[in-house]
């Protein structure tokens, strides 16, 4: 069974949240902004959600660091 939009949604917020992204929903689609334990500011812009999901889950297998 599909997950809604909505229940993706609310997953991807809570990941974001877990490894200090700030998620952002625009016109444009969705924008992922880091600035905690990285060198220089992390930012993703008009991201679809799957692209969205794709980072988060990137980041989450790579550790808190992000590599």
């Amino acid at each position: 069974m599909q997950d809604s939009e909505s229940e993706r949604k609310a997953r991807l917020r809570e990941l974001a949240s877990k490894l200090f992204f700030s998620l952002e929903e625009q016109s444009s689609g969705y924008s992922l902004y880091r600035d905690v334990d990285v060198k220089n500011p992390v930012r993703h812009e008009a991201l679809t959600l799957d692209e969205a999901e794709h980072i988060l889950n990137t980041w989450k297998l790579r550790g808190l660091h992000g590599g």
